[in-house]
């Protein structure tokens, strides 16, 4: 009888040896899972982090598309940070630029980095950027305010489902970790 529970034993341990096993290999894949998935919802959508050139589109003023835009801080960023305007209606096509102001808050100077993103996702693609604070980090002095223009078109290729784009925007203090 103890001889049948040893066995029991020995196989209950492999079994949950091997359940601890695939659930760290899940784990493992849970990234690339996460970017696939991404792919495919349009989850998460990701910008271009260089300016594009202009280009001249054919504007489509028979459409409106809002843009929303979004402003928000890391926790430990010491900042005010906001947009002019909440949202604007644009034309496909024609180029618009909109100001972000930001306030370093406090007695020192600060390298600080806006990290940017599109939702819905898949629209991420028809949203071009062609002067953005984004683009690189910025100094700010102690208690230094700036004007930070974005300029930017959507492409008239967007997709008629999409009738709005939300940019937004999140700070990060890189002071501690720049190499500037």
């Amino acid at each position: 009888m103890s001889e049948d529970i040893g066995q029991k034993n020995t196989k209950l341990v492999r079994k949950l040896a091997l359940v601890a096993i695939a659930m760290f290999g899940f784990g493992y894949a849970l990234v690339p899972l996460y970017d696939v998935l991404c792919d495919l919802t349009g989850l998460n959508g990701k910008v271009e982090g260089q300016a594009v050139q202009e280009v001249a589109y054919q504007v489509d003023n028979s459409r409106e598309v809002t843009v929303e835009f979004l402003t928000s801080l890391n926790e430990s960023t010491p900042m005010l940070f906001r947009s002019e305007v909440k949202s604007m209606k644009v034309h496909p096509g024609e180029y618009y630029t909109v100001n972000f102001y930001a306030k370093n808050t406090t007695n020192m100077p600060m390298i600080a980095q806006a990290i940017p993103s599109i939702t819905p996702g898949l629209a991420a693609e028809f949203f071009k950027k062609t002067q953005c604070f984004c683009f690189t980090e910025q100094t700010f002095a102690a208690n230094e305010e700036k004007t930070m223009p974005v300029r930017f078109v959507v492409e008239p290729t967007l997709p008629e489902r999409y009738k709005t784009v939300t940019l937004a925007y999140t700070f990060f203090d890189n002071t501690n970790i720049s190499k500037k």
